[in-house]
């Protein structure tokens, strides 16, 4: 009776493989390389690049998208929809004019060029820097692995590194995860703030490479008050 179980299960094993042989295939790895140029990659991954993909055209970058090597740090569509909001959105920009009896943004192109384009340069870093270029970061032990300091086109300094997780209770064998910081004071570059999570890292354009920041509640440009002060103080170029 015990041989006649075996053969049953044995026959049924192979049974139930050839029926999800039928639909299944092994897709393999996914592909980090895309066949065209930057612009070209937030342009087709329409979500959720489509309104950085208009930022990069309003601060007139297109040529850089286009042709430079760079690193970019991309920061989702999501990020500039809650930055902009509306007047009753707490935190928005929209809310922040508003409250200072100052017009609102009803588009995107009510914003100076030059701003967008000195904010979009806070995500920007010259050469092509993947995640196994940046060295390690512990959050809890900076003192012993700090990443590194760089400069971002915009020439604000920022905090890169990746975290090495633990698994099965061994320290930094675990997965790892890219993590950039904004640095306010170049006087206590340890103390990075904003910090993002890299969502999916290493995407390789024919120039460049993206690096996709974590959703996390953030704001563009990363310290908000920033962003804020210098369109109060320029102003909006008035929608038709």
């Amino acid at each position: 009776m015990k041989n006649i179980i075996i053969v049953f299960a044995g026959f049924l094993l192979v049974f139930t493989s050839c029926k999800r042989d039928e639909y299944y295939k092994d897709g393999g790895k996914a592909k980090a390389d895309y066949p065209g140029d930057m612009l070209q990659y937030l342009q087709d991954k329409a979500v959720p690049f489509d309104t950085i993909a208009q930022i990069v055209k309003l601060a007139g970058m297109e040529d850089t998208f286009r042709k430079t090597d760079f690193t970019f740090f991309a920061p989702d569509d999501d990020v500039i929809k809650r930055t902009i909001g509306n007047n009753k959105t707490d935190g928005s920009l929209n809310k922040f004019l508003f409250d200072a009896g100052r017009d609102t943004v009803k588009k995107l192109s009510d914003i100076d060029s030059a701003i967008w384009k000195k904010y979009l340069q806070r995500y920007m870093f010259k050469g092509i820097n993947r995640l196994k270029d940046y060295p390690q970061i512990d959050l809890t032990l900076q003192n012993q692995y700090p990443g590194a300091l760089y400069y971002s086109y915009s020439g604000d300094l920022m905090n890169i590194g990746v975290i090495y997780g633990d698994a099965n209770n061994v320290k930094y064998i675990g997965p790892r995860t890219l993590v950039i910081g904004f640095i306010n004071d170049i006087n206590n570059a340890e103390n990075a703030v904003f910090r993002t999570l890299i969502s999916s890292s290493d995407i390789k354009p024919k120039n460049g490479v993206v690096h996709t920041l974590q959703y996390n509640g953030a704001y563009f440009g990363f310290n908000p008050s920033d962003f804020y002060e210098e369109i109060y103080f320029a102003g909006l170029h008035p929608s038709n």
